[in-house]
């Protein structure tokens, strides 16, 4: 028996890994509906792009992300990462050109219709996808109780077997140098707008992306604050947010604001996910902005060692 405790993205790919091995699982959450940092994720699949600052780990683990979650859940578009700056940032673009790789140059307005004349220059990563987090996750759910495992939510049932502590910030008091990363972002319906894939719009100062929701929604995220402080976005935040979706496309100042969410994310020093043995536990953490791209590497990684497909790393 395998007890997974949280069902964020991490617990979630974690216990189906095991599950679908035939092994015997139980998915422990004290929350009733567990949500969490993985609610309000981008659910960007774009190892590429975060090459940009990421170390080469996760560019290289995250590109089977796609074809993991391809398999598992629906919805998971295939429609590439589209990465622009304003005419006064166009350095942004070259320096992003230069940090990352698997783009090419085009011209906006030919991948996106509505965003024709408003930038000249861009660069497109072909081989990037992008998913719905909260269908991902109840999917996940589902697909777990079909393999016979057992969901235990709103409870502090007493773990049974092998624990595979995935509880992020939660457990700071028994996994030592976790901090907290805060995320946020906006649920904006824009009926008149339309996009088919994430924009990435570069800035110096609030970088932010844009990811299509489904017809005339659209997330706007993510600030990166090295805070503790728990609870609802800032106005600062909101503003930031909506002055970058503005610079992307006017029509966006006449959206309707239907959402607003914050989430703090678990980092290690080097922003670096990874697998801890640590005494009779296993955890998995630090998946920092990467949790959508990196939980299905490091569960396949837990499973592979723990049923002896490949030798315990020392």
């Amino acid at each position: 028996m395998f007890s997974v405790l949280g069902a964020g993205v991490a617990g979630l790919c974690a216990a189906t890994a095991l599950a679908e091995r035939g092994a015997r699982v139980e998915v422990i959450d004290p929350s009733p509906d567990p949500t969490g940092a993985s609610w309000y994720a981008g659910g960007m699949l774009a190892p590429f792009c975060e090459g940009e600052a990421a170390p080469q780990e996760v560019v290289v683990a995250g590109q089977a992300a796609r074809d993991w979650w391809a398999a598992r859940v629906p919805g998971v578009l295939t429609h590439g990462t589209l990465v622009v700056a304003p005419p006064r940032d166009q350095a942004e673009l070259g320096r992003f050109a230069r940090a990352t790789q698997g783009h090419a140059p085009v011209d906006p307005g030919v991948l996106e219709p509505d965003l024709a004349g408003r930038f000249a220059r861009g660069l497109f990563f072909a081989d990037e996808a992008h998913l719905d987090p909260r269908a991902a996750l109840q999917a996940l759910r589902d697909r777990l109780l079909t393999l016979g495992a057992e969901l235990h939510f709103g409870t502090d049932a007493r773990p049974r077997g092998q624990v595979i502590d995935c509880r992020g910030l939660s457990a700071r008091g028994e996994l030592a140098g976790l901090r907290a990363v805060r995320g946020e972002m906006l649920l904006l319906r824009c009926d008149g707008f339309h996009l088919h894939r994430p924009v990435r719009l570069l800035h110096p100062r609030f970088p932010c992306y844009i990811v299509p929701r489904g017809p005339g929604l659209f997330m706007v995220g993510a600030t990166m604050i090295e805070t503790d402080q728990d609870g609802p976005i800032t106005a600062r935040s909101v503003m930031e947010l909506l002055s970058a979706a503005y610079a992307l496309h006017p029509a966006l100042a006449e959206a309707a604001l239907i959402e607003t969410g914050a989430g703090l994310r678990p980092a290690f020093a080097d922003n670096i996910p990874r697998i801890v043995h640590q005494g009779d536990r296993i955890f998995i953490n630090g998946l920092y902005r990467h949790g959508y791209l990196m939980a299905p590497a490091l569960a396949e990684r837990l499973a592979q060692t723990l049923f002896q497909e490949v030798p315990l790393a020392s």
